[in-house]
């Protein structure tokens, strides 16, 4: 095995293989993000965890070239991390694998053995493409729901023709709430429909104002959208 691959020791590395395994482990990290990135639905997680993937695998190595193999070191170095905390919650356990997977990776190339990061990431990759997420239905991706509120002159012509005007928007619409107000006078309707999300909510708000009692329209998307 080349000497800067080689484990290790107390005395420490030259500058030139602590560039090698950092570089290395930056090519490591980049791969961990990679199959991350390929294997799970973006739209679930925030985009720039691949990229904090890679630099987490970079980070470790580095840790293990300062500990090596003292002991002594390894334990104050675990004092003074802990005073790290990650303020985002990892929303899904599969992420928390792929946190473990980078600093397992970082870990094998700063303690020079690279044949259980090459190794690893190969059985690892497979597993997760094997277990990877369904691709994301087509509605899902080019619409998005809104909640509209109407409030209309009570009458059963208005609330037809309103009808009919949703449908148009969505065939699928639904409604989700209703009430009154000024004693009966007018009626306040909610609707959960999905828009084209290159759907101009100036223009769908001007059609449904155009119809007859109408008096107010408001379109903003769901509480448990945001």
């Amino acid at each position: 095995m080349p000497d800067w691959l080689s484990p290790m020791t107390d005395s420490g590395v030259s500058w030139q293989v602590l560039v090698i395994r950092l570089i290395l482990a930056a090519f490591f990290g980049g791969l961990v993000g990679a199959i991350h990135r390929g294997t799970r639905d973006m739209a679930r997680v925030s985009h720039s965890f691949p990229g904090t993937l890679a630099l987490l695998c970079v980070l470790i190595a580095m840790v293990t070239q300062v500990i090596g193999t003292n002991v002594a070191l390894a334990f104050s170095l675990v004092g003074a991390l802990s005073i790290v905390r990650f303020r985002t919650a990892v929303q899904d356990t599969r992420d928390t694998a792929f946190v473990i997977f980078a600093v397992v990776d970082g870990m094998a190339i700063g303690a020079g053995q690279p044949a259980v990061a090459v190794v690893g990431t190969i059985v690892v990759g497979c597993a997760a493409w094997l277990l990877r997420d369904p691709p994301p239905h087509r509605t899902t991706t080019r619409r998005r729901t809104y909640d509209l509120d109407i409030r209309l002159g009570w009458s059963p012509e208005a609330e037809s023709l309103l009808r009919q005007a949703i449908l148009r928007l969505d065939p699928e619409a639904d409604i989700v709430g209703g009430g009154t107000a000024k004693k009966g006078a007018f009626l306040s309707l909610t609707y959960r429909l999905r828009l084209p999300r290159d759907s101009k909510l100036s223009a769908v708000i001007a059609e449904l104002r155009g119809i007859e009692s109408v008096q107010n329209v408001e379109l903003h998307q769901p509480r448990r959208d945001a």
